[in-house]
């Protein structure tokens, strides 16, 4: 059976600090680095208030700093940013409202790589961020 993406968010998953394996991009190879669950990245996205955009560098340096880290783990943070805003969908096409799902367009935007790759397009994304008052 293949599983929902609210049941992906809910998979508890294995989380902590550990060392960086190498260095890439901004992240330095022995830096402490926080590997989230899907829950944790979806808590901290339901954290950013109305009409406030923040870009993924932004929520990963925050993230790590809420865990005791130095950086967050720059390939988990695409995987579950995925699954937060496709769980969200998934809610608001059963008809929850939709100040009651994770508001992952505080995050993702046009030029976020995760956007191009929902299942539902990016006009969804496009459409709240302009309800919210944010730059495409």
């Amino acid at each position: 059976m293949v599983k929902s993406w609210n049941d992906r968010l809910n998979t508890a998953g294995i989380n902590g600090l550990k060392p960086s394996p190498r260095t890439v991009g901004d992240v330095l190879e022995g830096q402490p680095m926080l590997v989230p669950t899907a829950r944790q990245v979806d808590d901290f996205i339901r954290s950013i208030p109305e009409g406030v955009e923040m870009d993924v560098r932004a929520l990963r340096a925050a993230l790590a700093v809420e865990h005791g880290a130095e950086v967050t783990c720059p390939v988990t943070i695409g995987y579950h940013l995925r699954t937060v805003a496709e769980a969200a969908h998934e809610d608001v096409e059963r008809g929850m409202a939709l100040s009651d799902v994770a508001p992952f367009w505080r995050v993702l935007n046009a030029e976020t790589p995760t956007t191009g790759r929902l299942s539902f397009g990016a006009k969804f994304v496009a459409a709240q961020r302009k309800r919210e008052g944010l730059k495409p």
